[in-house]
């Protein structure tokens, strides 16, 4: 199965959200996954990589050319897909992946895992799209999804393909399901 994660480029300032991504990588490689993700060496998007990878795993990168100018790709990966811009590198992704994570990040990756929120919500995408809770990280966006309910501007039915994880045991659970 190739797992699509998101997150960020940058190592962010808790220690306990890198050992996090070590231990979703290697749990990828160990199980036979192929990672899918943004092709950086660097950040946590590298801590990735590189711990799916170790664990025997493949990892794909899909990186636009202006990073690649930019020396910011993985050159270690099985494969690098290198893009004409960001919007051909979300699509590539998407295309590739058979489900989807969204680890903590910046904007970008709240950008990327929207647009699969919406996806999997309009039925044009059939994959589980998970968002992993790391204490509490998400619990705005939670919230917010929970209170586009309530004013009826979403159902559960349009939200049921979303999941929020609170541990890397509840992520298995919903790529397994």
């Amino acid at each position: 199965m190739n797992i699509t994660v998101y997150l960020g480029a940058y190592g962010g300032n808790d220690v306990s959200l890198t050992k996090a991504v070590e231990e979703l990588g290697a749990w990828i490689g160990r199980n036979g996954h192929v990672l899918v993700y943004g092709g950086s060496e660097i950040g946590l998007m590298g801590v990735l990589a590189k711990s799916t990878m170790a664990a025997g795993g493949k990892a794909i990168g899909v990186e636009p050319a202006f990073f690649v100018e930019k020396e910011l790709q993985y050159d270690g990966l099985t494969q690098l897909i290198v893009t004409a811009d960001m919007s051909e590198r979300k699509a590539k992704m998407i295309e590739l992946g058979d489900a989807f994570v969204a680890m903590p990040g910046g904007t970008g990756t709240l950008e990327e895992i929207s647009e699969i929120m919406s996806k999997v919500s309009l039925g044009h995408l059939d994959a589980p799209c998970i968002i992993y809770n790391h204490n509490g990280f998400y619990d705005g966006l939670k919230q917010l999804l929970a209170t586009m309910i309530e004013n009826g501007l979403s159902t559960e039915a349009r939200q049921r393909g979303i999941f929020f994880a609170e541990s890397m045991e509840e992520i298995v659970r919903c790529i397994e399901a």
